[in-house]
């Protein structure tokens, strides 16, 4: 370093007092000696010509002020890297200044994601599903920028919460592998900031997944698993009343009974209320429905006459209810167990009747579960104990027959959401 000094000082200086000289500002070193003083004190030349600058504005202002004593410009070698690591500081503070996301970005978000999942349950599946993939993908796109540590937590729920309308959209259209994907990235984006109601929300739709494609032991396994997360609002109940429907259908009798206990005790004893409503909801009229279901499949005169008051139980409710919160779909189920009840007792006439809004409604309203629940409903009214009769046959054909235009491309858009 002293080599380098000297140097300095024989090449640009000429004399030790020069440096003197340019401490006092007694003499601004021109271009030439700023760029080996940069090299020798270790700093950027960009520092010195700022200071150049500074002291030229000193010397052009009130001749008074040159009787001020002036400070060095040429900072210490200490100096030099204080500055340059509060330099550092400066840039960090400016990087957590851009975001692509504040506060009122991820607050419309939340409300996109609440409307939505309040309009999936009441209005035509193929006119919410491009929606909910735009929404998706504008919340990946914005996890993939710079926000706040808060805004990022809340944009991870947003789109678990959008991937699990995604799931659910797939679910419905009888696209179980497209669902079980989105519901996979739904759980993800949930532990990604350990948020326990979408846990175990998607836990339920994951049993969902695994009832509808015949893994009913399974589909039990998922909704128990998800009743050890400790969530707020009705989702213990969806978890329980999911859970019986599959023991049920299984064969587990005394596992469903106790099941549907549960569900009754979690909807007395719920925590809170729903976050989000709709879809992310477990209304009492749903878990009505979900019992009729259960019902039926544990089987028995008492059980099937329980299930006809837990299907009409879910209908009151649901029609009693405002317009944007009644269920086509859990209509449209609690009115085919309505008509398998009157049927498992013998009324064929009470079974026409219970039929009669699913079928007078539009098949391109009905999901991949309503056509299979009507299939198998078909197919039982064509069971030798009814002996081919005259009613029970019709009522077989309408029932194939709406089936059919229901499960037909003509009745939903070709293109999946993904």
């Amino acid at each position: 370093m002293a080599d380098e000094y000297n140097a300095l000082e024989g090449r640009a200086a000429k004399t030790g007092k020069e440096i003197g000289r340019y401490e006092r500002e007694a003499r601004i070193p021109v271009p030439y000696t700023r760029r080996y003083l940069a090299q020798v004190f270790g700093v950027d030349i960009g520092m010195l010509d700022r200071a150049v600058a500074v002291s030229k504005g000193r010397q052009g202002g009130d001749k008074a002020a040159e009787t001020v004593p002036a400070q060095p410009v040429v900072p210490s070698r200490s100096g030099a890297m204080s500055a340059a690591d509060a330099a550092m500081s400066a840039d960090f503070a400016r990087f957590i200044a851009q975001r692509n996301a504040d506060e009122f970005v991820v607050e419309q978000l939340e409300a996109d994601v609440a409307r939505l999942a309040r309009a999936y349950v009441s209005h035509p599946l193929m006119e919410l599903y491009i929606e909910i993939k735009r929404l998706r993908d504008g919340a990946f796109e914005l996890l993939r920028g710079r926000q706040h540590p808060r805004q990022t937590a809340d944009l991870y729920v947003a789109a678990s919460r959008l991937c699990g309308l995604s799931a659910h959209v797939c679910l419905d259209l009888g696209d179980y592998d497209s669902a079980a994907t989105h519901a996979r990235t739904a759980r993800a984006c949930a532990e990604a900031v350990g948020h326990e109601g979408m846990l175990a929300w998607v836990r339920a739709v994951e049993s969902l997944i695994a009832y509808w494609t015949g893994r009913y032991e399974q589909a039990a396994r998922l909704a128990q698993a998800g009743r050890h997360h400790r969530a707020p609002g009705s989702i213990g109940a969806r978890l329980a009343s999911l859970e019986a429907r599959a023991l049920a259908v299984a064969g587990d009798r005394v596992g469903a009974v106790d099941a549907l206990a549960d569900a009754e005790r979690s909807r007395e004893a719920m925590p809170g209320h729903d976050e989000v409503p709709g879809i992310f909801a477990f209304p009492a009229a749903k878990q009505f429905a979900y019992a009729g279901t259960s019902h039926l499949a544990v089987g028995g005169r008492e059980h099937v006459q329980q299930a006809i008051v837990s299907a009409d139980s879910a209908i009151r409710l649901y029609r009693s209810a405002e317009d944007d919160d009644q269920s086509v779909g859990d209509l449209f189920a609690a009115h085919v167990d309505l008509a398998r009840g009157h049927l498992l007792l013998g009324d064929l006439d009470g079974t026409e009747a219970m039929l009669g809004f699913v079928l007078e409604s539009p098949p391109e309203r009905m999901s991949a579960s309503i056509v299979r629940r009507l299939t198998a409903l078909g197919r039982e009214l064509g069971g030798p104990q009814y002996g081919g009769a005259a009613q029970a046959a019709h009522l077989r054909e309408r029932l194939q027959h709406t089936a059919v235009l229901a499960a037909s491309p003509a009745a939903h858009s070709p293109e999946l959401p993904t």
